[in-house]
């Protein structure tokens, strides 16, 4: 039988793009690849001001209904060999993830990244052994089911559609203003934090925590 005494761990749901990698480069020079390929006008420095959603959404801007799942799906394969190097650390990416695991806890990506591509990223900025698990291909009200069923106290991301996760999973929002959004419009649309980076969230993070266990 549990010991109803035991305190499940500390578990942190982190955002990949924007949040914890500019993956930036490597998603323009897809996307670059993708209009070569399909003799498609993209305008890729208007798609990586807008990252967040998935692929799905951003193809409908620039193909019919009917090509988007295709173009998608090709998208993804080539962004496995041609935009994961270079996926860098944002500031205070690596101290975050480590803060988690000094408090005992589990970070968790959870992402609208194809899985197998975020899992990739992670290797290629060093951050992969600081996460406990990966969850791909969700984004809002999709990632909040996943916090729930992870059992998620905070979840962190630099989008809107991060901060309805957060609300679905009645987790503490925290917003990062190094995506679209300004720490002002974050806070605007409900974050419960919001910090400029992630140089201060370790911080926070203690901060929390002894107040969650006190």
């Amino acid at each position: 039988m549990a010991d109803p005494n035991t305190q499940a761990p500390l578990t942190v749901g982190f955002d990949l793009d924007m949040t914890l990698i500019d993956s930036r480069p490597g998603i323009k020079y897809t996307y670059d690849l993708v209009a070569e390929e399909f003799g498609v006008p993209i305008d890729s420095e208007l798609v990586i001001s807008r990252l967040g959603p998935p692929v799905e959404r951003e193809m409908a801007h620039w193909f019919p209904p009917e090509r988007v799942q295709e173009v998608s799906d090709r998208y993804r394969q080539l962004y496995a060999v041609h935009g994961v190097d270079g996926c860098d650390p944002l500031p205070g990416a690596v101290e975050s993830l480590a803060a988690v695991r000094e408090l005992g806890g589990r970070a968790l990506v959870v992402t609208g990244k194809h899985t197998p591509n975020a899992v990739l990223c992670l290797k290629s900025a060093g951050m992969a052994d600081a996460v406990s698990e990966v969850f791909g291909d969700v984004f809002a009200e999709g990632k909040g089911e996943i916090l729930i069923t992870e059992g998620a106290a905070v979840y962190v991301g630099d989008h809107l559609g991060d901060l309805v996760a957060a609300r679905t999973a009645g987790a503490v929002g925290v917003g990062v203003a190094t995506g679209p959004y300004t720490a002002a419009e974050l806070t605007a649309e409900g974050a419960d934090v919001s910090l400029p980076d992630l140089t201060g969230f370790p911080a926070w993070l203690a901060g929390y925590a002894g107040r969650a266990s006190g």
